[in-house]
């Protein structure tokens, strides 16, 4: 079948028909090289085979199969369908999550996260097919807000090894570590130092719960094939008291590693991964923002690695805000004319305003001019105040974006003045919070935005878990009335209005960015991530939605909807990278081939490339 495959590419190549051909060739590959109908070739039988997550199927494995992988009787005789194993499933997790909480601190959503965990353990393909079909129930559960819960009890939660740990115990040791994992090809790793696990702190080695639920976005939202990717924690220690002292954790237990012996630490590591794996993506989460930044720089020109929390964030943040201008009726080309307010000063919150500032400076023409206009739209609120140049001990990356001593004075303002204050000076279009301050656009700070110069404020609420979230929406509703556009990190409920009326709540998730880019990263062979392909993947996602959604106050669409959106910002990752000259093709379509896809045929490509959870053939070999 690969013979007449490779035929019927070579002949199709020599055709050179234009589009026609390409499409042609797509479905003449696709025929072989879809993920989910590529066979598996198993050097194990029976019961080891039962005992593998990632080849068990349990009593779906038909007769032959029992027959040819030695099963026949270590299963009860009735064969069922997938569907079936999902319906039964279905039915105990909706009886079972009553029950199933371990003591009065346990929450429902935990619980519920126990009995998913457990269908991992045991069955990935069906675990992924019933997360994929339950998307918008479950994506809390696996992800924010409750992969926050998960974190903050791992230790109690630990009961089969998920990942891979490097702690400062294996310095010299990575190398030939990397090799105990027992896959040869791996596409993706999230990694982790737990130093700053959402809003919630230092988590230590808790943090690898962190890496585990966004490897699961990336199998159900980008169709990764999830034996294909790895979860990392690099336990270098933790600086949190409470883990320190208790009995149970797992973790070192000693204060965290720092300086240059920290960065020699994530070096080897790198260095390990890539020379097993070249062409693994990496993608850094939850890394503390002294060290988001400069790990972010110093890694990004040479491997295949972003950063999500610093670009990731930046990229849907920018989305919603573009969403936020044509919902005002205006054309996004207006966007450098928003007044911002950014509450935070972090990793998340410097990395919304560099993005967003390259945004509004390539809308003005790139150069430095431009670059100074768009700087002078944003005004930057830490928990010390308006950061401006008379600051002491400025963090350097926040000191582009300070406000100057010369513009102080016709606005009102000075050095550290508030939040409140900030707002009623300066008037903005919209306030965005990444402070991880749970109430921190308190009524009186919404009240404050009632004189916005614009017809429709924004208010974006970004910080995660959901108690961090700097308001709900039926606050800023219920303070600000109807015309304002509302999004947030943490999914909320919509907000009856009354007369019929609704206050969306817009949910600006990372997932709908970080599995597309991971993803078109892969299908284009890009040597590395950069800022262009970041931006194809935000504006992607700020189009993405129709008018007359946008119009009724919805910027971000339903999580649904995540294969068609990851789909869709994949294929706009590839042709960016492809007009940068930084693809390099995959598999067998080379950085040519994809210069000659078509939009449409782009992705088509995409899609025959995405893992669906379908059990596989499976073809016992002996050793």
């Amino acid at each position: 079948m690969a013979s007449a495959a490779a035929s019927i590419s070579r002949s199709l190549r020599r055709s050179r028909r234009g589009g026609d051909h390409l499409r042609l060739l797509l479905l003449a590959r696709g025929f072989v090289t879809a993920e989910c109908h590529r066979p598996v070739v198993l050097h194990k039988r029976g019961s080891d085979i039962l005992h593998d997550p990632w080849f068990n199927r349990g009593t779906a494995f038909s007769m032959t199969e029992r027959d040819r992988l030695g099963l026949r009787g270590l299963l009860p005789p009735n064969v069922v369908s997938s569907q079936q194993q999902i319906d039964r499933f279905m039915l105990d997790l909706k009886r079972l999550q009553k029950y199933a909480r371990d003591g009065p601190s346990d929450t429902y959503p935990l619980a519920k996260w126990r009995i998913l965990n457990r269908l991992h353990d045991r069955n990935e393909t069906m675990y992924y097919k019933v997360l994929i079909d339950n998307i918008e129930e479950h994506a809390p559960i696996v992800y924010t807000p409750t992969v926050g819960l998960v974190c903050q009890n791992y230790s109690g939660l630990f009961r089969r090894p998920r990942g891979m740990y490097f702690s400062t115990e294996d310095r010299g040791e990575m190398m030939s570590m990397v090799y105990n994992w027992p896959a040869d090809q791996v596409d993706m790793i999230v990694v982790t130092d737990g130093s700053r696990i959402l809003g919630l702190g230092d988590l230590g080695v808790h943090g690898i719960g962190i890496a585990i639920g966004k490897l699961d976005l990336y199998v159900a939202a980008a169709g990764i094939n999830p034996q294909r990717v790895l979860p990392v924690m690099i336990d270098v220690g933790t600086n949190n008291e409470k883990l320190l002292k208790d009995p149970l954790y797992l973790g070192l237990q000693e204060h965290r590693l720092e300086g240059e012996e920290y960065v020699a630490i994530i070096d080897e590591f790198m260095e390990a991964v890539f020379a097993r794996w070249p062409n693994v993506i990496v993608q850094f989460e939850d890394f503390q923002s002294k060290w988001a930044f400069r790990l972010l720089q110093r890694y990004r020109k040479t491997y295949r690695m972003f950063n999500d929390d610093v670009q990731g964030t930046a990229g849907v943040a920018i989305a919603g805000l573009l969403g936020a201008v044509r919902a005002q009726g205006r054309p996004m080309l207006d966007f450098p004319k928003q007044k911002i307010v950014v509450a935070g000063a972090g990793s998340a919150g410097i990395g919304v305003v560099n993005a967003a500032s390259r945004t509004m400076a390539r809308m003005l023409g790139n150069n430095e001019v431009a670059f100074e206009s768009a700087r002078s739209q944003f005004w930057i609120v830490d928990a010390h105040g308006l950061i401006t140049e008379e600051r002491t001990n400025i963090d350097p990356d926040a000191r582009p974006f300070a406000r100057r001593k010369s513009e102080l004075g016709h606005q009102g303002l000075n050095e550290g003045a508030s939040l409140i204050e900030v707002v009623k000076k300066v008037k903005p279009d919209v306030i965005l919070g990444l402070s991880a301050v749970g109430g921190l656009f308190s009524k009186e700070v919404l009240e404050a935005l009632k004189d916005s110069s614009s017809s429709r404020p924004a208010v974006f609420a970004m910080s995660n878990p959901t108690k961090n979230a700097e308001c709900t929406p039926l606050e800023a509703f219920s303070v600000l009335g109807e015309k304002i556009i509302f999004a947030s990190g943490s999914p909320f409920s919509d907000v009856d209005l009354g007369n019929g009326k609704i206050g969306h709540s817009n949910q600006g998730n990372n997932m709908y960015l970080f599995p597309g880019i991971g993803l078109g990263t892969l299908l284009s062979g890009a040597r590395i991530i950069s800022d262009g392909m970041l931006q194809a993947a935000a504006e992607r996602l700020a189009s993405y939605m129709k008018d007359e959604e946008v119009l009724q106050g919805v910027v971000y669409p339903p999580i649904s909807r995540i294969r068609d959106i990851t789909k869709e910002v994949a294929a706009a990752v590839v042709k960016e990278a492809v007009a940068e000259d930084l693809a390099e093709g995959y598999r067998d379509m080379d950085a040519r081939e994809l210069a000659r896809l078509s939009e449409e045929e782009t992705v088509d490509y995409v899609q025959q490339n995405m893992w669906s959870p379908v059990y596989p053939t499976i073809v016992y070999k002996k050793d």
